[in-house]
């Protein structure tokens, strides 16, 4: 454990009751809308434009200086061979003019894949009129059983950090995930939140399993050869680190700007420590980000244990989550979650989502606020990238935030040392 930190939850600084103050006052303010979208529909919380002819859409007012202003979000959008159709649908699910948008197709893609993959960003009006979407060229191997797959989420983030200067936060998605809210859902309710919140699912509570895990000695090829391969392991053991307390988690996370340049452009030297650690680590995108965050003074109290994703988990030994499908849909609506995480190639589950809970016509972007006419579901006049328009999909991710920080939770769910 780094010095200045402390296991006891008893021992929070000033800071973090600071934070605790401002997140229960932008809860607060969450609550109330909550309770504006249950109640009469003619008591508006937004100020209305004329930007629709459906004028019983609930709109954001940028020009409201009693609202607050909506973030940005870098996303990185990684595919593999053969998902370039993949890649292309979940970046029109959750494509805003407000957002950067960095698309990877990994080496075991063609360069025609690539290629391709290009020209369909630069043929889509919307995307080459806001100039935020782009397509890696020289891909990376990418490899979920070793550390490429690290080396690349952090390749993918410092390109964010250089050619998208103004985003809040950096949300890695693979082409297997889907979202379940729309972009004016999400970027509605982070605006009520403090934007140097990290949702990230953690623990340091190892089963025997990835204990055993943590402790093997393994080489990841993809950091010298082209095409995927087996990974090397080494047959003796490293014991776990006791300068520093491990995490693990999920590999999909929502981080804040401010810790991300922590990890890439930072000055401290645990980031660098932990990154030559994880190097020899198996599926090192599960430890990272989590253990850089809970052994940081400057943002272990800045973690919710939350990562906004439903997962799908069997009682088996299996690593991978089961396949999403119809038969999921009442628990992927109940959970609140802003994604859900390995939905199968064009599954009937995926149009039911765009058709019932995004709006989205085939082949089309969502239309959001900044959408002044839509015709043949295509926005056909865009206006305001400011302007949100959210609907049922904001309701449901803000009463299951709401219930994490309720009863005195949002402390405790601040890097538990077990």
């Amino acid at each position: 454990m780094l010095p200045g930190l402390s296991a006891s939850a008893g021992s929070t600084p000033k800071e973090s009751r600071n934070l605790y103050c401002l997140i229960s006052t932008a809860l607060l303010s969450l609550l109330i809308l909550i309770f504006s979208f249950s109640g009469n529909s003619s008591l508006r919380f937004f100020i209305s434009r004329p930007v629709s002819s459906a004028s019983n859409l609930l709109l954001f007012d940028p020009n409201d200086p009693s609202l607050p202003p909506p973030p940005s979000l870098a996303y990185l959008i990684s595919g593999s061979n053969g998902d370039v159709s993949r890649v292309l649908r979940l970046l029109s699910a959750v494509y805003h003019p407000k957002n950067h948008y960095l698309l990877h197709l990994d080496l075991t893609a063609t360069n025609e894949q690539r290629a391709q993959l290009a020209l369909a960003v630069q043929g889509t009006p919307v995307y080459h009129a806001s100039r935020n979407v782009d397509v890696i060229g020289k891909a990376d191997v990418a490899d979920p059983r070793g550390s490429s797959a690290l080396a690349a989420t952090l390749h993918g983030a410092s390109i964010l950090l250089r050619f998208a200067p103004n985003w809040d936060w950096f949300i890695n998605l693979s082409a297997k995930d889907y979202p379940l809210v729309t972009q004016d859902d999400l970027l509605h309710i982070l605006s009520f939140l403090p934007r140097d919140l990290n949702f990230v699912q953690h623990t340091s509570n190892f089963t025997l399993r990835e204990s055993r895990r943590v402790r093997l000695i393994h080489v990841d090829p993809g950091f010298y050869l082209a095409a995927r391969n087996d990974m090397f392991y080494a047959t003796q053991k490293r014991e776990l680190p006791d300068f520093y307390k491990l995490f693990i988690g999920s590999s999909s996370v929502i981080l804040s700007r401010k810790f991300i340049e922590f990890c890439i452009l930072g000055t401290d030297n645990l980031p660098r420590i932990l990154l030559m650690y994880c190097a020899n680590t198996p599926s090192s995108d599960m430890n990272y980000f989590h253990t850089v965050l809970c052994n940081s003074p400057e943002f272990n109290n800045t973690t919710v244990n939350y990562n906004m994703h439903f997962v799908s988990w069997d009682d088996s030994l299996k690593r991978d989550p089961h396949t999403l499908g119809l038969k999921d849909l009442e628990a992927m609506l109940e959970s609140g979650a802003a994604f859900g995480t390995q939905f199968p190639e064009n599954d009937p589950v995926l149009d039911h989502i765009d058709q019932e809970l995004l709006n989205r016509s085939l082949g089309r972007v969502v239309p959001g606020g900044w959408c002044l006419h839509v015709e043949d579901g295509q926005c056909t006049q865009w206006g305001d990238a400011d302007v949100l328009r959210p609907g049922s999909g904001a309701k449901r991710l803000a009463k299951s935030i709401v219930e994490l920080f309720s009863n005195g939770t949002l402390r405790s769910n601040h890097c538990i040392f077990e």
